[in-house]
């Protein structure tokens, strides 16, 4: 059976048992954890949320202005925020980083030659970067890529399974074909 007294606004209640909305909100009654207004919010915020599980309290609470003015309930977004919280009903954010570097290892960690130097022409420095791509089958490819810092061209690249050196040693091949030159 559905409840009916989720489409009564508090005023109308209130009225119902000869008391202002000030005097409901000031009264302390004793058993009850929560307000009626948050008890109606907390069941229509579930009913959203069996079909949208992972639906946030920012868009939760546009979702639900036509319920809270319907209702004349009055309650903004970070009030929103507090009760989801104190009812475990805020959505936890998924971690998705995928860390593909450690630096804090114990090999040789050579410096940064380059930290001054301003290319002036095309071809004087390149930089080099690998990151990763997540494909359908859940797996990852690793691009490795060789960039001029002058012009910020791709001047050579490489697709691969895994991070060997190998992969990124093609890629800088790639580059320097490009010049007339060949990886020893």
């Amino acid at each position: 059976m559905k409840n009916n007294f989720a489409h009564i606004g508090l005023a109308k209640l209130c009225g119902w048992f000869g008391i202002t909305r000030q005097a409901y909100y000031q009264n302390n009654w004793e058993g009850v954890s929560t307000t009626l207004e948050e008890d109606l919010i907390i069941q229509r915020v579930k009913e959203i949320r069996k079909n949208h599980r992972r639906m946030g309290t920012r868009k939760l609470y546009e979702m639900l202005q036509p319920f809270i003015l319907e209702h004349q309930i009055k309650i903004g977004r970070d009030a929103l925020f507090n009760m989801l919280s104190a009812n475990h009903l805020l959505v936890r954010k998924r971690k998705r980083r995928i860390q593909t570097t450690n630096s804090f290892h114990w090999l040789r960690k050579y410096p940064n030659l380059i930290r001054e130097f301003v290319p002036t022409a095309p071809n004087q420095l390149w930089v080099s970067d690998i990151t990763y791509w997540k494909i359908s089958t859940g797996e990852h490819l690793y691009i490795s890529f060789i960039t001029d810092a002058y012009s910020h061209k791709i001047v050579g690249y490489q697709v691969a399974e895994t991070m060997e050196t190998i992969e990124s040693m093609q890629a800088l091949q790639m580059a320097l074909s490009a010049l007339g030159q060949r990886v020893i």
